[in-house]
């Protein structure tokens, strides 16, 4: 059993779980300041109706998927090829999007949810607008994953769901520490952790997903009159070779499995998966460490 490909949605669920968990937390600590603790049932309820509705919107999708593979043809395993590049692309722009925007958002996070439920109190169903406060956190962080797990691992559910799972099953521990046992967790320190190993999983997904897309080209020239690429070469779209990694760094031994299932590393590189891995960490990684150095160096500004 190949554990390896359940490490990344592990990583992935743990972050973008543990983003729910304080929206979680935050909810009931107000709901207990303003003495309201029989709308928690809402927030139960929201977190079952969110993680129900991602089930089914991965479920929605992988089958989707399957009919449309299946209705290929001799294209199938094109097809197969696109919707994996796809949903890849896709997940990197919600992914990425999140990173950047969670982190902009950490310091008025608490300030913005307290706002929402203050209002939703004074309302007269309270009880159904908590729920959407809730439930909208949590599928927000669920539609997430389910991307990741099909664009990454297309063929491979069980092991990604149960990293995911695990990952999910972590983060509401942590969430129970923070908020019911009052346990000191380093907020900052642990996004700022889990952001730069998100940021490099989602770079390999760049990999993945460049791959996938070549694939369909390729296989499509292959078993048709196309001439949009050279049908003998390796690869359609990606340029040249500059990395064969087949004897020093296999990708299906240790380590390579390793860097494999969590960055996306390949053994065999093209030149335009380079220029795209390193683009990406450059243009996402600076926008990312911006918004850090933000946070911090805006409270030292306020105090002086």
């Amino acid at each position: 059993m190949d554990l390896t490909t359940a490490f990344p949605t592990f990583i992935i669920t743990l972050r973008e779980g543990f983003e729910a968990a304080l929206v979680v937390g935050i909810v009931m600590a107000c709901l207990q300041k303003a003495q309201q603790t029989q709308l928690y049932r809402w927030v139960y309820l929201g977190i079952f109706a969110g993680i129900i509705a991602s089930v089914e919107i991965g479920i929605l999708l992988a089958d989707t998927a399957k009919g449309i593979e299946n209705a290929g043809g001799i294209y199938s395993n094109v097809l197969r090829q696109i919707l994996a590049g796809t949903f890849g692309v896709i997940a990197i722009a919600m992914l990425s999007w999140m990173l950047v925007w969670m982190t902009q958002q950490a310091k008025s996070l608490k300030g913005e949810v307290e706002s929402a439920i203050s209002e939703a109190l004074n309302q007269k169903n309270a009880g159904k607008a908590i729920f959407l406060v809730i439930f909208i956190a949590v599928l927000r962080e669920g539609f997430e994953t389910v991307l990741f797990i099909l664009a990454k691992f297309p063929q491979q559910l069980l092991l990604p769901t149960i990293g995911a799972v695990a990952g999910l099953i972590v983060a509401a521990i942590m969430g129970y520490l923070l908020f019911a046992l009052g346990i000191k967790i380093n907020v900052r320190l642990f996004f700022q952790i889990m952001g730069i190993f998100l940021l490099l999983i989602v770079g390999g997904l760049v990999l993945s997903a460049l791959y996938h897309l070549d694939q369909s080209i390729l296989l499509f020239s292959q078993i048709s009159n196309a001439n949009w690429c050279n049908v003998n070469s390796e690869s359609c779209l990606l340029g040249m070779k500059v990395w064969d990694g087949s004897t020093l760094l296999p990708d299906k031994q240790f380590p390579g499995i390793i860097l494999k299932a969590l960055f996306g590393y390949r053994q065999t590189l093209y030149l335009g998966q380079i220029i795209a891995y390193f683009s990406f960490l450059t243009i996402v990684g600076t926008l990312y460490f911006q918004s850090l150095t933000n946070i911090l160096v805006k409270p030292s500004v306020k105090n002086s």
